[in-house]
């Protein structure tokens, strides 16, 4: 890999520290020969590698490793439980194993009938019917049934679970015979088709153990292994739908860290990459076919809104004030983002402009905390998950918030340790959290977008302590207006009214939306779609063979 990406990346991070002495100019001089010595010899290492393994594993042509997709992965985790995780991770990988009645095609949101048959059968505002897809079989040879339906629901479902308020409109889920299911709903709900993604089936003899650990599916992939640094999968014979896997193998690598993942791709090991940082643009694309596409994916703030000055939502709109997003997307983002200027993304059916838009106004800041009361300074831990991408937009934003008189201390670690050990405790005492976000994997409709973090579920109950609060109420009394309205037209009005109210209140809130770029070796794929959520969705791309 060439040096200059290493060195340019650390550069940036080191221009964004606050104004160094000669003598810290110095050592970050040193720093960077040091880096691009230390990369050189990583180039000269990984040239060797590459040049070695093409007499042995890699293909002339085609894939990387001959009859298997190699992917890097740019997110960790092991809870892969269909019905409940929001590992980014996960949710990617359980598309090929584990299927929905409908699925997405998440370049477009389109939707294919997955384990159902047919178009669910309406028999009234509130009952359908969904018939399985004939001959429907588990990886492991045994019959998909109506039952599994059930039990899956009945686990996506859970109380407490972050599905919940996404799936709250179902009232009952039964067997009908031996192939179909009857959904019954409490009240008419416009975006039902659409829901039904969430709900991944899965065998009903599976505790939440196996679950957790490797589930089993009836897609057109089955897992082979999970561990923490890669997940194997192997073709499904028995798969029988519309989308059958065309090669043997499939294996991801997980790569947290952007530099490990540029490596792989660009000394030719893998065949797809996830998340390309903007950096790498240059270096990459004489190997890779470089695609991008606006995403929902976003920083967010996130505060814990029972904690002073923090209860106070014009404290919170100061934060976003001070923070000058558009540097960070000049700088740090290379200009791959898009700033804020409401909750849902232009590209999105149901987008409006909320009312309040948040742009770099240092004295409107200080007026905020000025009216709240706020005097001398505010002094907290920022912590921050630890995603390349987030720890290099934490130096600037504390230079930001020093200019309203807050100072707050750096503090990053895993989501596997900032959730539960910091945010997701009814004692917790943190202050503000840099974390990154996407939805999108469920969906692009507002109100299940809005349910994820300002919903009934661990977002607001722990994490903002939003839950409650007259914001909260204000916002999921216009949500279920929306939910009843008659037409599209004043469905649409009611959700632009709650845009408004989320900006204003801001319990947790995007910086600005990402653009995300997906890195395909040149003659691999002759058809590929990047997609604008987190994962890689390659079900319907197709291999060059």
């Amino acid at each position: 890999m060439s040096y200059d990406y290493l060195s340019f990346e650390t550069t940036t991070f080191l221009q964004a520290l606050p104004h160094p002495s000669n003598e810290a100019r110095k050592a970050m001089k040193r720093t960077q020969i040091l880096l691009k010595a230390a990369a050189v010899t990583l180039i000269s290492v990984f040239g060797a590698l590459a040049f070695g393994a093409c007499g042995s594993q890699q293909a002339t042509s085609g894939t990387s490793v001959t009859d298997t997709i190699t992917a890097e992965a740019a997110y960790a985790s092991r809870d892969f439980n269909p019905n409940s995780t929001s590992s980014a991770l996960a949710m990617s990988a359980n598309w090929y194993v584990v299927e929905p009645l409908y699925a997405f095609n998440y370049s477009d949101y389109s939707m294919y009938n997955a384990l159902a048959k047919d178009e669910p059968e309406q028999v009234s505002d509130t009952e359908y019917v969904v018939t399985l897809r004939d001959n429907a079989k588990y990886s492991d040879g045994t019959d998909v049934t109506p039952e599994d339906v059930v039990a899956s629901w009945k686990r996506s479902t859970t109380k407490g679970g972050l599905y919940v308020p996404m799936l709250d409109f179902i009232q009952s889920v039964e067997p009908k015979g031996d192939h179909q299911v009857t959904f019954r709903l409490k009240y008419a709900f416009p975006a039902f088709k659409e829901r039904l993604a969430l709900i991944k089936v899965a065998p009903a003899t599976m505790d939440k153990d196996q679950l957790t650990a490797m589930p089993i599916g009836s897609g057109p992939w089955k897992y082979v292994e999970i561990t923490d640094q890669k997940v194997t999968f192997v073709r499904n014979d028995l798969y029988n739908g519309e989308y059958p896997a065309q090669c043997k193998n499939m294996v991801w690598n997980v790569a947290v860290d952007d530099t490990a993942r540029v490596t792989a791709m660009q000394t030719g090991k893998v065949d797809v990459m996830e998340l390309v940082p903007t950096l790498a643009f240059d270096v990459l694309s004489k190997r890779a076919d470089l695609k991008t596409v606006q995403a929902f994916n976003a920083p967010y703030i996130m505060f814990n809104t029972k904690k002073a000055p923090f209860d106070n939502p014009k404290v919170r709109q100061a934060v976003f004030y001070a923070i000058d997003a558009q540097q960070l997307i000049d700088n740090q983002m290379a200009g791959q983002a898009t700033p804020t200027t409401s909750y849902l993304i232009e590209e999105y059916p149901a987008y409006h402009q909320a009312s309040t838009v948040y742009t770099h106004d240092v004295e409107k800041a200080k007026e905020l905390l000025k009216e709240a009361g706020v005097t001398g300074k505010v002094k907290f831990t920022l912590y921050s998950t630890d995603q390349s991408w987030i720890t290099q937009l934490a130096p600037q934003i504390k230079n930001n918030l020093a200019e309203i008189g807050m100072e707050a201390d750096l503090q990053s670690m895993a989501s596997s340790a900032l959730y539960p050990n910091i945010t997701d405790k009814d004692d917790a005492d943190f202050s503000m959290a840099l974390v990154a976000g996407d939805p999108s994997v469920f969906g692009d409709d507002a109100d299940l977008l809005m349910n994820w973090f300002y919903g009934d579920n661990t977002w607001t109950r722990q994490r903002t302590f939003w839950y409650g609060t007259d914001g909260y109420k204000k916002l999921h009394g216009l949500m279920d207006k929306a939910l009843a309205a008659k037409s599209d037209a004043e469905r649409q009005e009611y959700w632009n009214q709650c845009y408004d109210v989320i900006a204003e209140e801001v319990p947790i809130y995007p910086l600005f939306h990402r653009k995300t770029t997906t890195a395909f070796k040149k003659g691999v794929f002759s058809e590929s779609e990047a997609i604008g959520t987190t994962g890689l969705d390659l079900l319907q791309a197709k291999l060059n063979h």
